[in-house]
């Protein structure tokens, strides 16, 4: 496969904690009346597993509260998630945040999603939001959700275009049903796009406190073993999990399909950034700007609020310009992302 130059093998930087506040201390269980003042502090993120620094998820929802501080004039707070944490820690921690006065308040991630509810029914005036969850149903929580199938198979057309081996690889971080929308987007696309290429699957744990979301090594491991069964482009849906197979495709010279945010543009990957085809994006930013936003302008969202190739929220990255500068492929994903918008494509969830 193509490359400029090979990039020596680097360790991905970890980029510094947010600011947090203690999951420790005593758990409000009283109603609105025990809420805090009308002033409004900013709002307040609650990390998913892989914390600030992945380059991925939590970083995107960073990104909107940086932006909504900049707009805003806030000063905004971020947890980090605990080792071995349980839902009560969370709904602890959930509490602080929306006693001491952040609006809103989001979970970031599933996991969080039996602590928002809880939360939410305790602090009725405070917005709620979680991301990558759309079972709350609740007048102060917004469901934040995304259609990551349709960008999965625009991942999947980029990887068939690309393959010379037609061995391509995906690598979930845990077995569950949020990552096989990943997995199916992009085994369907690749099906779509060039018969006969074969899909290696695989997942890195069974569950997040296995640390399927949080552990390079076991993504450089994974990576290692399809690329050693001939995949010359792998995709991964693993969070900070995601870095480790981004460095094992730059170290042998084939493709690696980043996820969530552009991870070409990443400083803590700028090592690898030349074995990075292309990511399959979600808008968390943007989702959790929008949250903040609709909570300064007085009408607050609620309910779900779905990202798609639609309305922007899903997308895939042009910034490698083997990439962009591809005629083949860039003819093949506008097809696809046509064929989406207009129904002639139904991607699959699983």
């Amino acid at each position: 496969m193509r490359r400029v130059s090979r990039i020596a093998a680097a360790g991905v930087a970890t980029a510094a904690l947010a600011v947090s506040v203690s999951a420790c201390g005593s758990s409000s269980t009283s109603s609105s009346s025990s809420e805090s003042s009308d002033k409004n502090l900013g709002l307040a993120l609650a990390y998913d597993v892989g914390g600030k620094g992945d380059q991925s998820f939590n970083d995107a929802a960073t990104a909107g509260l940086d932006q909504a501080d900049k707009e805003f004039g806030y000063k905004s707070t971020a947890v980090e998630p605990q080792d071995g944490e349980s839902d009560a820690d969370k709904v602890q921690r959930l509490e602080n945040l929306a006693k001491q006065g952040y609006n809103p308040v989001i979970g970031v991630g599933f996991a969080y999603a039996p602590a928002v509810k809880e939360a939410a029914a305790k602090y009725p005036k405070t917005t709620f939001g979680i991301v990558d969850d759309e079972q709350i149903k609740a007048d102060n929580v917004a469901d934040l959700v995304f259609h990551e199938e349709q960008a999965s198979y625009l991942a999947g057309v980029a990887a068939a275009k690309a393959t010379k081996s037609d061995v391509v690889g995906f690598i979930g971080g845990v077995d569950v049903p949020l990552i096989h929308k990943f997995e199916a987007g992009f085994k369907q696309g690749v099906e779509d796009t060039k018969k006969g290429v074969t899909v290696k699957s695989q997942y890195l744990t069974e569950t997040a406190a296995e640390g399927g979301f949080s552990s390079p090594d076991k993504g450089e491991s994974a990576a290692d073993g399809q690329i050693d069964a001939g995949a010359d482009v792998i995709y991964a849906a693993a969070g900070l999990s995601g870095q480790g197979v981004i460095k094992a495709a730059n170290a042998n010279d084939v493709w690696a399909i980043g996820v969530d945010s552009d991870q070409y543009k990443q400083d803590a990957l700028k090592a690898y950034k030349d074995s990075i085809l292309t990511s399959a994006m979600k808008n968390v930013q943007g989702a959790v700007y929008d949250l903040a936003k609709s909570v300064e302008d007085g009408k607050p969202q609620t309910g779900v609020v779905r990202g798609s190739l639609e309305n922007g929220g899903v997308s895939v990255s042009n910034s490698n310009p083997t990439f962009a500068d591809n005629a083949d492929i860039q003819a093949a994903i506008k097809k696809a992302e046509e064929g989406i918008k207009d129904g002639s494509i139904t991607v699959k969830t699983s």
